[in-house]
C-alpha cells in the first residue's frame, strides 16, 4: 500500500493525541513512527466529555502539543444522535481547550475541524479558502463550526491553537459510513458472493475534494511541527483542490471489480441538504506547512478496495 513521501519531522514532545484509536488516528500513529520515531506520544483513553478526567490528564502530563482528533465524524451518526455529537464535538473540545488554558498553558492545541462547516458557502461553485463564511448544513458541520469558532475566540484570549479544516479523506481502514468505503464494501461483498451484484448509491452528480488519509496524516504532523511558528488562531484548509464527481469515483471502483455489478439508487442514502460542488483552496497550508498531497488518487481507490476485500475475507487490515 502507498505512503506519501515526506522528510523526517522534528516534533515537540510529549505529544498527546486524542482519538488515536480511530481511522485517522491510526494513520497518524503510523506516520509518526515513520517520520518522527523518537517523539514521546501519549494516547490516553480519556473520555473527553468528562471534564474532570480531562483536567486531571493535562495536569498530570502537561504535553507540549495536543493533536485533537477525537470526534463524532460521520454525518449520519451525528444526525441520528445529535446530543452525542454536540457533547463530543463541541463540549469535549471545550473541555480540552479549557484544561490547556488553565493547567498546561505551554501546550499548543492543533484542532481538527472540518471543511463541512463551510456548508452553503460552497454553493458559489468556487474553491473556498479560509476566508469563506461558515454556513453549516447538517448537525455534524454545526458542531464542528461551533467548536472552531469557540477556539478562535479563545485564541484571542490567549489560548495557543491552530485550526485545521480537512476536506473529504479516505483510505484503508475507513468505516462504510463514508461514500468511498461504502462503494468498496459493496463491491467486495459482491465479488465474494456474499452480497448481491448490485451497488446501492445516493446522489452521484455532486463533486467533492478527496484526499488520501495518509496525506492528511502528514499534514497534521506538519501542523504539529510548525504550530509554534504560526499565529494562534490560524486556520488552514487541508485540501487537494481537485473536484471529483461521486459517479466517477464509483465508475473507477467498478472498473476494478472482478464481477459485473449493477447500480441502483437508494433513497435512504440521499442527503437532504447536499450541494453540487465542494472544493478547497489549500495554498495557505502549502505555504505554511510545506505540505501537498502526494498519493495518486488511483492508488487511494485501489487501496480502499483491497482493504475491503481483506475485511470481507476476514483478514481485517485495521
Amino acid at each position: 500500500m502507498a505512503e506519501g513521501g515526506a522528510a523526517s519531522l522534528s516534533l515537540p514532545g510529549p505529544l498527546l493525541i486524542t482519538g488515536a484509536g480511530g481511522f485517522v488516528g491510526r494513520h497518524v500513529l503510523a506516520a509518526l513512527a515513520r517520520l518522527s520515531p523518537g517523539t514521546r506520544v501519549l494516547t490516553p483513553a480519556t473520555d473527553i466529555t468528562d471534564r474532570d478526567a480531562v483536567r486531571a490528564l493535562f495536569a498530570a502530563e502537561r504535553p507540549a502539543a495536543c493533536l485533537h482528533l477525537a470526534a463524532i465524524a460521520a454525518i449520519g451518526v451525528a444526525r441520528g444522535d445529535p446530543a452525542l455529537a454536540w457533547s463530543v464535538n463541541l463540549h469535549g473540545t471545550l473541555a480540552i481547550a479549557e484544561a490547556i488554558r488553565d493547567l498546561a498553558p505551554a501546550c499548543r492545541l492543533i484542532f481538527v475541524s472540518s471543511s463541512d462547516l463551510y456548508g452553503a458557502s460552497f454553493r458559489c461553485g468556487e474553491a473556498l479558502d479560509e476566508q469563506a463564511l461558515p454556513a453549516p448544513l447538517n448537525t455534524y458541520a454545526a458542531t464542528k463550526a461551533a467548536a472552531d469558532l469557540a477556539l478562535g475566540a479563545m485564541a484571542a484570549e490567549g489560548l495557543s491553537v491552530l485550526r485545521l479544516r480537512p476536506f473529504n479523506h479516505t483510505g484503508p481502514g475507513q468505516s462504510d459510513h463514508f461514500v468511498v468505503p461504502a462503494f468498496a464494501r459493496q463491491i467486495a461483498l459482491a465479488e465474494a458472493g456474499r452480497g448481491p451484484a448490485v451497488i446501492r448509491v445516493g446522489a452521484l452528480a455532486p463533486e467533492r475534494d478527496f484526499l488520501d488519509v495518509r496525506d492528511v496524516a502528514r499534514a497534521y504532523l506538519a501542523a504539529v511541527a510548525q504550530a509554534e511558528s504560526l499565529a494562534s488562531g490560524t486556520v488552514l484548509n487541508i485540501a487537494s483542490g481537485v473536484p471529483r464527481r461521486i459517479g466517477d469515483v464509483l465508475s473507477s471502483l467498478l472498473a476494478r471489480a472482478a464481477v459485473p455489478i449493477q447500480v441502483e439508487e437508494d433513497v435512504a442514502r440521499l442527503r437532504p441538504a447536499d450541494i453540487p460542488r465542494a472544493v478547497g483552496d489549500a495554498r495557505q497550508a502549502r505555504d505554511c506547512l510545506g505540505w501537498a498531497p502526494a498519493i495518486p488518487w488511483d492508488v487511494t481507490l485501489g487501496d480502499v478496495l483491497d482493504d475491503w476485500r481483506l475485511r470481507v475475507r476476514g483478514d481485517v487490515l485495521f
